[in-house]
């Protein structure tokens, strides 16, 4: 939920920051900066969650920590990547292909009803699945029209 509202949230100041200075709206750009802003969010929780985060992971995959720490860093990476002209449409692919890669591990949390903040197997289980399924397909979506269908 939390980053929905940013990614939100920034899109709306965005746009009503470049209303009163440029007097001129470019949604295309908001909406990636916005999409910026919840990528450099969510990758924060890389840092500051890695041992929650780490349980996310299928056992079966080594490194768990550390893969949790460079995906926080793609995100970075990726957040920059989408305000740069240059960088734009091969970042969209990899941001949309990364989303969709992190789905399973979204899945393997509720299912086991991981709260990844603490680590501890308390969190919103199953139900958190029918908003967060959807939504990761909504910042696809976002990526998807703002970035490579303009």
């Amino acid at each position: 939920m939390k980053p929905l509202f940013i990614l939100l949230v920034t899109f709306i100041i965005s746009i009503g920051i470049q209303k009163l200075i440029l007097k001129n709206i470019n949604y295309l750009l908001s909406a990636r900066i916005a999409m910026c802003a919840m990528l450099l969010f969510t990758a924060l929780g890389h840092f500051l969650f890695t041992e929650g985060m780490s349980k996310m992971i299928p056992n079966c995959i080594p490194l768990k920590p550390t893969l949790v720490l460079l995906t926080g860093v793609l995100e970075v990476v990726l957040a920059i990547g989408l305000l740069l002209p240059n960088y734009q449409k091969i970042t969209a692919w990899v941001l949309i292909f990364f989303l969709l890669l992190i789905l399973p591990a979204n899945i393997k949390a509720s299912l086991e009803n991981l709260n990844y903040q603490t680590g501890a197997y308390n969190g919103k289980g199953l139900f958190y699945l029918w908003f967060r399924i959807p939504l990761q397909f909504f910042f696809i979506a976002w990526v998807y029209f703002f970035t490579l269908k303009k």
